[in-house]
């Protein structure tokens, strides 16, 4: 299997064609390997989450030399400047090795334009062309914009909830709430992700399980911390119940004022089948 880092080239993304023949306007998506685009990766960084919580340069320089990925998106239009990232770096589990993708950024200005779509689109060919077949990241459950993407728009899949998971940041974006996580299991090449990929979702077999947000929980952790805590409490109770119990969350849907992460028993999942791959 070849772990290692790639060059600094362009890459066919299924049917997008990411060439040099492509206008100047496109946004390019390649693989970075050089400390000037770390720095930018950074910038970017700063740009989407401030300073408080971002990683160093230094960090993407051992994620490309230890075989991880570090894969920018570059708008023509304004001289090839950075406007997203993405950078993994490799992890084994159950002597499986498989790909953490830690961050995933976009410029404001650059977003709902399908670019961070785009990069984990050309992460999952990479990994594949590679041989890897797993790729994991975290995020905040509720996050439901960013829940919607990783399960509906990718066909990712969460079975693993931490609590803090990165401790209690200074950053005005985590509300002084713990950073609980959600663990994202994106099964490269299982019938449920190409299917998804294909915009053509397999269908629920007999969801079972559900787990209810406020819709508006952005506002609520904007306006009122201790409220936010009550909810954040209420759902890490019921994704650990639940996860105990052999379920998988494998969707959200929106109910009236509610977003309802939707859960099924692991060995009935449309399209989709994995060996457990326990904490080391």
């Amino acid at each position: 299997m070849g772990l290692k880092a790639e060059g600094n080239f362009p890459y066919t993304l299924n049917s997008v064609l990411m060439t040099q023949s492509r206008p100047k306007q496109e946004i390019e998506i390649r693989h970075c390997a050089t400390l000037s685009e770390y720095d930018e990766c950074v910038g970017v960084e700063h740009a989407t989450w401030g300073e408080e919580i971002s990683i160093p340069s230094a960090i993407f320089v051992v994620a490309h030399h230890t075989g991880g990925q570090v894969i920018g998106a570059f708008d023509g239009s304004s001289g090839s400047r950075m406007v997203g990232f993405t950078v993994a770096l490799v992890g084994v589990r159950a002597g499986k090795p498989f790909l953490h993708s830690h961050m995933t950024a976009v410029l404001p200005e650059f977003r709902n334009r399908g670019v961070g779509r785009r990069l984990k689109l050309f992460q999952r060919q990479d990994a594949l062309r590679r041989g890897l077949s797993w790729i994991e990241w975290t995020f905040d459950p509720l996050d439901l914009k960013n829940a919607h993407f990783n399960f509906v728009r990718l066909g990712a899949v969460a079975r693993r909830y931490i609590p803090n998971c990165y401790g209690v940041t200074p950053s005005p974006l985590h509300a002084g709430l713990p950073t609980d996580r959600l663990v994202a299991e994106w099964v490269l090449d299982s019938d449920r992700v190409k299917a998804i990929l294909a915009d053509n979702p397999i269908p629920l077999r007999n969801p079972s399980a559900r787990v209810g947000i406020p819709a508006n929980i952005a506002e609520i952790r904007e306006r009122d911390q201790t409220a936010a805590a009550r909810v954040q409490d209420q759902t890490r109770e019921e994704f650990r119940k639940w996860f105990g119990k052999g379920y998988v969350a494998t969707g959200v849907e929106r109910r009236g004022d509610t977003v309802e992460y939707v859960l099924e028993r692991e060995g009935a999942i449309a399209g989709l089948s994995f060996p457990r791959m326990n904490e080391d």
